[in-house]
């Protein structure tokens, strides 16, 4: 929660350009409480696990959130029952009937990185959801592939294949200390990386709107600020739990498929020590401060979002 100051006293000027949260007193006294709405647009196959994931990070803040879990209207899940489905999921195009507005939309990735866009078979109707957040969704948060397909969406920025995965935890620097976003961040972490796809930070760099907030030598452009649209795009899993990168390690490896050592995970990159968890507290640090943005500039009325 901010911290309420006089204007005129020097801390306000100071603590703004660290980034820190500070409200004036007669901001404070207008404030209104209710409760947020964000909706989990979910992709992923497994829906419960990134269910959790994302829940246990958007709800560690002393706000009250309503979450929302939303579908592709014809895409049918193939490895989550179809009772979960029914009971908890509505697909997008009831959501986008009932009129209803979001303070927050998280738009998860999904294991399709080989297609182009235009040939994944729901693009259009995800096209679709692009749109209607300028209208109904007060912020955006694209993971992974969902934050490659919204720059590519509204920016014509592309998502190039590897020639190897980049898979394991990665040094990151932060670029933007200052940013909102960024509070109570470290100049350098580790954060999850399981990807077959990159975009590049020169592409980036030429694209007006787009402004990166953490990358790293190794794994490239990682989280990207879009203003003007009201969104972040991160490509990498601060999500992810202790175990997940094990999980897919040990799951291709049983399969039979090439998949090289998650890097820098395993203790002495020996899978055969359990992994530590080295990325937790910057993953609450992220999204918490997500929700508290939203909270701060979020109109009151939800029928006033985005007007």
């Amino acid at each position: 929660m901010p911290i309420t100051l006089p204007e005129n006293l020097p801390a306000f000027d100071i603590l703004s350009r660290e980034g820190v949260m500070v409200m004036t007193p007669g901001r404070a006294a207008t404030q209104d409480i209710r409760p947020l709405h964000i909706g989990l647009l979910n992709l992923m196959p497994k829906k419960i696990q990134t269910e959790n994931q994302f829940a246990r990070l958007i709800g560690a803040t002393p706000l009250q959130i309503n979450l929302s879990l939303i579908r592709m209207t014809d895409h049918e899940a193939r490895n989550t029952a179809a009772d979960h489905m029914e009971a908890f999921y509505r697909p997008f195009a009831e959501v986008a009937d009932s009129g209803e507005k979001l303070d927050g939309l998280i738009i998860t990735g999904a294991p399709i990185e080989h297609l182009p866009f235009e040939e994944v078979s729901y693009w259009d109707e995800l096209s679709e959801v692009f749109d209607w957040t300028q209208s109904h969704v007060h912020s955006t948060f694209g993971v992974c592939w969902g934050g490659m397909a919204m720059a590519y969406h509204f920016h014509g920025l592309k998502k190039h294949m590897l020639d190897a995965k980049a898979f394991g935890c990665f040094r990151h620097r932060n670029l933007v200390p200052a940013s909102p976003y960024l509070r109570g961040f470290s100049d350098e972490f580790v954060i999850p990386v399981s990807r077959w796809t990159e975009v590049r930070q020169p592409e980036v760099n030429a694209t007006p709107g787009l402004r990166t907030l953490l990358a790293s030598d190794d794994a490239g452009p990682c989280l990207l600020e879009d203003a003007g649209h009201r969104a972040l795009y991160i490509f990498n899993h601060f999500e992810y739990d202790s175990g997940t990168l094990k999980e897919e390690y040990d799951r291709d490896v049983t399969a039979g498929k090439p998949i090289n050592v998650p890097q820098n995970y395993y203790p002495g990159d020996d899978p055969s020590q359990p992994p530590s968890n080295r990325w937790r507290s910057h993953a609450h640090l992220l999204y918490g401060n997500w929700v508290n943005e939203i909270y701060q500039s979020t109109p009151y009325d939800l029928e006033n979002i985005g007007q």
